[in-house]
């Protein structure tokens, strides 16, 4: 559709843009193409319209039906009175629909705010008014839960929120299929360097902070994820993870899938007897997953009969992949490994497919681009001797300058010159690959998805029979890491079924449950009196 009018800009309240001089060394070197996310669909529509853009059991959508369908989505979420520049909630498991609710968005100039499918109230009603949503696309249900039940109850939290577009049975909402399929009307003018969409942070301190990531970055970092995978339009790509994620979105995901004219395919269900008949079904050839799923998978073909050839690349990241791990991995399916190791936030590593073993099997990637600056330094800021451990810092044409509306946690999390906190430990390797060692933050990275202690603890507290309260990550072999909460009661100490409920009831999403429970008569200190994890563990 022809574009018109500029979206308003009130969105960008408490966005932090790159600097000017940045921004244009960016679009002078190429990295920025000044190029809309939705004209990744827009120009493979055009130059293969009849390709296969979605897989779905005998289903197959073509480019161009894709490109209508997104079209169609675009002119009538903008009839419903949503307006460019407004944020809409996205809370939607894999399905097939979820590219043309994305590509909608992105062509009217609303933006998304991508939430997960394990979020539940409190992150969602955090979320919803900290963006000031002013609508929210969930699935009636997954499993045994209900999202429209959730949507009641944030709808009422959050003043807002004018609509809920519900896929499946609307329940006492609307239809996202009944949304109207208004045609020939003209889109919002896209600026490639506005906000195109917000992804959800880890939650490495308290509620999960929100990334606002522009058309310009954000093409490039699909684009560029596409080159170093080397995609082409014979690929198949199947979403694994829950798309929302940075990983299977951009890295190059759903949209660098989209950029060179692959198929899609999706499934909500990860385990090895699902995801093998789909690799079968669909020959697919490019997947991601997370070490817990990756270990699976391997020992998962044993037992699992199933056809596997067309796999020639699995991407594991999410957490670190052992050696021992990495290994087998290969080996085992048949198909290449690429270890990824990046944040939603900017950064990304790729282990390079012409990598020796050795370096794809104990380092976690070297960074996608060359104008990627990359900082390994020690507790006073200063740069570490090569190989030796210290934090990354990075910045970068696709790193974001700050989260949105959290100028408090910007001015810890970012140097006074631009550099993002990863609060990774690394050590970095004459090649320019890194090795993860740990991490200086206070997160539990259990199979991939970051939990805040901070967060987890805060709401261990508000139990009744709860004084003191610590969560800390055990190692597991399965997980990475198991959450264990240590508790300091009054009185009956209460059991991790109790606890559980107790935690769900407040809202929080599942994976954040603790998976182990301990008593404790104190919790131990360190010298400027804040709990001592590392005391802690040993303890436990």
């Amino acid at each position: 559709m022809t574009s018109t009018s500029p979206a308003p800009t009130g969105h960008r309240d408490g966005y932090v843009p790159f600097p000017a001089d940045a921004a244009e060394s960016y679009r002078t070197a190429g990295y920025w193409a000044g190029r809309p996310l939705g004209d990744l669909l827009r120009d493979t529509a055009r130059r293969h319209p009849g390709r296969p853009a979605l897989l779905d059991g005998a289903t197959v959508r073509d480019y161009a039906g894709l490109d209508a369908d997104a079209d169609a989505m675009a002119n009538g979420l903008l009839a419903l009175g949503i307006a460019p520049g407004d944020r809409v909630v996205v809370q939607l498991p894999n399905v097939p629909e979820f590219p043309a609710v994305l590509f909608g968005l992105l062509r009217a100039g609303i933006i998304p705010v991508l939430t997960l499918p394990a979020h539940r109230r409190a992150e969602i009603e955090h979320l919803a008014a900290l963006s000031e949503a002013v609508a929210y696309i969930v699935a009636d249900r997954q499993g045994d839960f209900d999202y429209r039940e959730l949507a009641a109850t944030v709808t009422e939290a959050v003043p807002s929120l004018r609509h809920v577009l519900v896929h499946g049975d609307p329940g006492p909402f609307t239809a996202l299929s009944s949304v109207p399929r208004v045609s020939d009307t003209a889109l919002p003018e896209i600026d490639p360097s506005d906000i195109a969409l917000m992804l959800v942070s880890g939650g490495t301190t308290g509620l999960p902070k929100l990334i606002a990531r522009t058309h310009d970055d954000y093409v490039y970092n699909a684009t560029a994820s596409a080159a170093i995978c080397e995609l082409t339009e014979d690929d198949v790509y199947l979403a694994t993870l829950p798309a929302a994620h940075n990983f299977p979105l951009a890295c190059p995901g759903i949209l660098g899938t989209v950029s060179v004219g692959g198929a899609l395919a999706f499934i909500t269900d990860p385990s090895p007897e699902n995801a093998f008949a789909a690799i079968e079904r669909y020959r697919v050839s490019v997947t991601a997953v997370v070490p817990p799923l990756a270990q699976l998978w391997s020992a998962a073909v044993e037992w699992e009969e199933a056809d596997l050839g067309s796999l020639r690349l699995l991407q594991v990241g999410g957490a670190k992949l052992v050696e021992v791990n990495a290994r087998e991995v290969g080996p085992a399916l048949g198909t290449t490994l690429q270890q990824v190791f990046g944040m939603a936030e900017g950064l990304l590593n790729f282990t390079r497919l012409d990598d020796s073993a050795d370096l794809v099997c104990t380092t976690q990637g070297r960074p996608l681009s060359p104008a990627d600056e990359v900082r390994v330094v020690d507790g006073a800021g200063a740069e570490v001797a090569p190989g030796e451990e210290g934090e990354l810092l990075t910045r970068g044409p696709y790193t974001i300058r700050g989260y949105y509306r959290a100028p408090e946690h910007n001015s810890r999390a970012f140097t006074p010159d631009g550099f993002y906190r990863s609060g990774d430990l690394v050590r970095r390797l004459p090649s320019g690959h890194l090795v993860v060692s740990g991490r200086i933050k206070d997160v539990i990275n259990r199979g991939g998805e970051n939990i805040s202690c901070d967060e987890l603890e805060e709401h261990l507290l508000a139990h009744p029979a709860v004084r003191h309260a610590a969560a800390v990550g055990l190692p597991d072999s399965s997980l990475g890491e198991k959450v264990c909460a240590v508790l300091v009661v009054d009185g009956e100490m209460p059991t991790l079924g109790e606890i559980k409920t107790f935690l769900t009831e407040r809202g929080i999403a599942t994976y954040k449950l603790p998976d182990l429970l301990r008593r404790s008569q104190r919790l131990p200190v360190t010298a400027v009196g804040k709990i001592d994890k590392k005391a802690l563990r040993a303890e436990v």
